[in-house]
């Protein structure tokens, strides 16, 4: 149920078993509201003394016979009684794609999970931020930056793995999509190996939409009809660099500034041209997006005070880009121009 009146210390009873109606009672409370639990149609087992007459009633679906009678004396009374959903499956895993931190770019998928979660652990390229807008669950910061991990992988799977063991809706929230460089395989494994029910929500992946927040397509007709997406955590081989100038089309890189020398320098000497485009895109969807272009043979030069998060993009679609982006500030200094005249 989505929480859109004010119920600021308004008096909200809460039907159903303690853990069944464990995450209404989190976003009534987180709403405000004065929370009561009753979890047993016969009033026998009632978190403290019961309001008279309550501002609401949240009734949750615990499978339990007996609870309608209430409900409808509720009702006769004028008592507006709201049905809550019960939770999904307890102990079970859903990993979640964040796409690229804007919380408008999340699935539906995604923030159905949220809301249903009882901890969510994040990562820094996630849309963490505005998860309060989304969810009640405790929330555990796992992230990671390059050169340090908050919290080891390994460790983060046994967090995931325990608190499902112990009857908790758990999501891990990724940044992008988490088969797309996000360890999401391995976390998958972790749950299967444990017995635990996992399910993967796709998330939309930066390799496209950080371009695209540039307005980069990675594709375009008669200029790129393939886009190969690499990894920069390490550098590549020499092979590897042969094989990437060789196959044409559009090249992108994820978190690619800690070896972007080396890529550059390895593309030239596999034969690609110097005067390739290139563009850097920092922080996509974020404060401070900034895209640098230059070409393969001076990007390092242009590219010396750029940061991670930021997403690589070689080919000759960034001049596609740079010509729309001129065309539209071209139209922009015409109507500035129309628009003076007129007024002259």
């Amino acid at each position: 149920m989505q929480l859109t009146l004010d119920l600021t210390g308004r008096d909200v009873l809460v039907t159903g078993s303690a853990h069944t109606a464990r995450q209404a009672v989190r976003r009534y409370e987180a709403a405000g509201a004065v929370v009561h639990r009753l979890s047993t149609p016969d009033g026998a087992d009632a978190d403290g003394p019961l309001p008279e007459r309550p501002f609401l009633v949240a009734a949750v679906d615990d499978g339990q016979p007996g609870w309608e009678p209430l409900l409808e004396r509720c009702r006769k009374a004028g008592i507006p009684v709201a049905s809550e959903p019960p939770p999904g499956e307890p102990g079970h895993v859903t990993l979640v794609g964040g796409g690229p931190g804007a919380l408008d770019l999340l699935t539906m998928g995604a923030v159905n999970a949220l809301r249903d979660a009882d901890v969510v652990f994040y990562d820094r390229l996630a849309p963490y931020a505005e998860l309060a807008q989304l969810t009640t669950a405790d929330m555990v910061d796992v992230g990671k930056r390059p050169g340090h991990h908050k919290v080891a992988q390994c460790d983060i799977e046994k967090l995931m793995v325990d608190a499902a063991l112990a009857g908790k809706n758990v999501v891990r929230l990724k940044g992008g999509d988490p088969y797309v460089f996000g360890r999401g395989g391995e976390e998958v494994s972790a749950c299967v190996r444990a017995g635990i029910p996992v399910r993967v929500i796709s998330g939309v992946t930066s390799a496209i939409s950080v371009p695209a927040a540039a307005g980069i397509p990675v594709t375009h007709r008669e200029v790129s009809h393939m886009f190969t997406v690499v990894s920069g955590h390490a550098p590549l081989t020499e092979k590897e660099h042969t094989h990437l100038a060789g196959l044409g089309g559009t090249i992108v890189v994820l978190m690619g500034i800690g070896t972007l020398p080396q890529l550059a320098a390895g593309l030239r000497r596999a034969g690609m041209d110097p005067a390739m485009p290139m563009a850097v895109v920092e922080r996509g969807y974020r404060p401070g997006q900034r895209t640098t272009i230059a070409e393969l043979g001076t990007i390092e030069t242009a590219a010396a005070g750029c940061t991670n998060p930021a997403v690589l993009v070689i080919g000759e679609v960034v001049r596609v880009a740079e010509a729309n982006r001129n065309h539209t500030e071209a139209t922009a200094d015409l109507n500035l121009l129309a628009a003076s005249l007129l007024e002259a």
